[in-house]
């Protein structure tokens, strides 16, 4: 077959709302009979996924996949960045680790992965029919230009047209674009396309004055004005929205922890979906306050984070709930600091050779170690009032914990995982609510502790809710941009067969 086209979609600023607009044309394409997949070069986030084959990814690239009806594949983000502080993240390239680095060492190593990046690039373009590329904060940071491989960069080694597009709901879109068209350079601005406004609220025609000034000024077409869509679809990293809920209006009130470096937090998306549930974030023991069940989710600093639990009243505070009885699930890091210790010999997950305390509300101790452990799997739960409840996820993380009490769940081979002590429950599974049915037990559990009677209607999966989200998302965009003007900007015609 031919090489792949493909179209690459940059913005203004970080939370421009690429990842949404990719995740839509991966969707729109995919309707119009496309075998599409997304792309990106460098992902730098918190979120990360577990590939059939063990291979660690950023989730915004497995959503686009899945808006695609793509298996997620390492091949759509060769590089992820995971920060592990102000300065410094862990460098995965091709799924793996390759290293935790500090910023001016990963700057200067980053022109070597070109070859990586080509590589993953050129694989997928002789597989598929158009690549969705997501470009990464803005392509006018010029401080970064001179070794850029994720934006002007990217779409030079690919020969990529680009849309660039700009966030009106944070205000300043007109300048946000003009001012980036500028500070590009002839050639590459020669790449854009098109222009588009997102996330706009009200009546587009008040905007048509300043989009004619705008098209004058740069020389570019505005493509569409695309409205502020309300879809429910995962969020990239710690920009989310959904972490500032922290206010309980629902007969049952979840109370998950706002770690400083959370990960992972789509694991409770589900949650969210449940007529009864309220789901919220908190970071202090006022914002706590009295729960019907406390979630400690991911973290890519589980040490770290549980001493911040431990100054900032937080570890205190759910101690005293888990004593009087309120349920607690610790997942992944959570669930480390459930455990009675936590060890680092090597310094390879807190920098330094330590060994702090937990929570002391299971009977399990964690030591960290370079290896980390990345799988697949399903399971059952066979934690009393929670049991029976099929689960399908991904674990990753480092530390190897040894268990002596009872197990949380039995994977598919048998083998025990996690672990339960009464109230007090901890699990290594990421997306342990995708199927509904641990949800459905949760509930009920919260339910008969409240007197309350639970929600007889029946819940979608989650495989089936980010379908019709994603169904939803592709009318919205489709319908507000020039769709043929994008596909001949790819050298394609389209086939809408809606």
């Amino acid at each position: 077959m031919s090489r792949a086209k493909c179209i690459m979609v940059q913005g203004t600023m970080s939370g421009a709302g690429k990842s949404l607009l990719c995740t839509a044309l991966c969707r729109i394409f995919a309707q119009d009979c496309y075998r599409v997949a997304p792309f990106k070069s460098q992902n730098m986030a918190l979120n990360s996924f577990v590939t059939r084959d063990g291979l660690e990814m950023g989730r915004a690239q497995v959503v686009q996949a899945q808006a695609a009806g793509m298996e997620p594949d390492v091949r759509m983000n060769p590089i992820l960045l995971k920060p592990s502080s102000d300065v410094g993240s862990q460098v995965i390239v091709n799924g793996e680790v390759r290293g935790q680095m500090p910023a001016a060492a990963y700057f200067k190593l980053k022109k070597s992965l070109i070859p990586d990046i080509l590589a993953a690039y050129d694989s997928l373009a002789e597989e598929v029919d158009i690549i969705v590329i997501e470009g990464a904060g803005s392509p006018a940071e010029i401080n970064l230009k001179a070794d850029d491989i994720v934006n002007m960069g990217l779409a030079k080694l690919v020969d990529a047209p680009v849309l660039l597009a700009g966030d009106i709901d944070r205000g300043g879109v007109f300048a946000q674009l003009y001012g980036t068209v500028e500070l590009l350079e002839p050639a590459e601005r020669a790449r854009i396309k098109g222009l588009v406004i997102n996330k706009f609220r009200g009546d587009a025609a008040i905007l048509k004055p300043g989009l004619t000034m705008l098209e004058e000024k740069t020389h570019l077409p505005v493509l569409g004005v695309v409205p502020y869509l309300r879809v429910d679809i995962e969020d990239e990293d710690s920009l989310s929205s959904r972490l500032e809920s922290n206010t309980a209006v629902k007969p049952l009130d979840a109370a998950i922890l706002r770690l400083p470096h959370i990960s992972n937090f789509t694991d409770f998306m589900p949650l969210e979906q449940h007529p009864l549930l309220s789901v919220r974030y908190v970071q202090s023991p006022r914002q706590l306050g009295a729960p019907d069940v406390v979630i400690l989710p991911g973290t890519k600093n589980t040490i770290d984070d549980l001493l911040w639990l431990r100054q900032c009243g937080l570890e205190a505070a759910v101690q005293k709930l888990a004593t009087s009885g309120t349920p607690v699930l610790g997942v992944c890091g959570g669930y480390q600091m459930l455990g009675e210790t936590l060890a680092d010999p090597e310094g390879t997950e807190s920098g330094r050779s330590q060994t702090v305390r937990g929570l002391g509300l299971l009977p399990i101790q964690t030591v960290f170690t370079d290896a980390k452990h990345r799988t697949q799997d399903t399971a059952t739960v066979t934690a009393p009032q929670l049991a029976g409840a099929v689960l399908t996820g991904y674990q990753i993380h480092t530390g190897r914990t040894a268990v002596q009490g009872v197990p949380f769940c039995r994977l598919a081979d048998g083998s025990a995982e996690g672990c339960v002590k009464d109230n007090v429950a901890g699990t290594y599974l990421h997306g342990l609510f995708d199927t509904g049915e641990l949800t459905e037990k949760l509930v009920q559990l919260l339910c008969s502790r409240k007197d309350i009677s639970p929600a007889s209607a029946p819940l979608l999966s989650m495989q089936e809710y980010r379908q019709q989200q994603f169904d939803l998302l592709a009318d919205g965009v489709r319908r507000a941009l020039d769709m043929n003007a994008l596909y001949a900007a790819m050298g394609l015609e389209g086939r809408n067969t809606l």
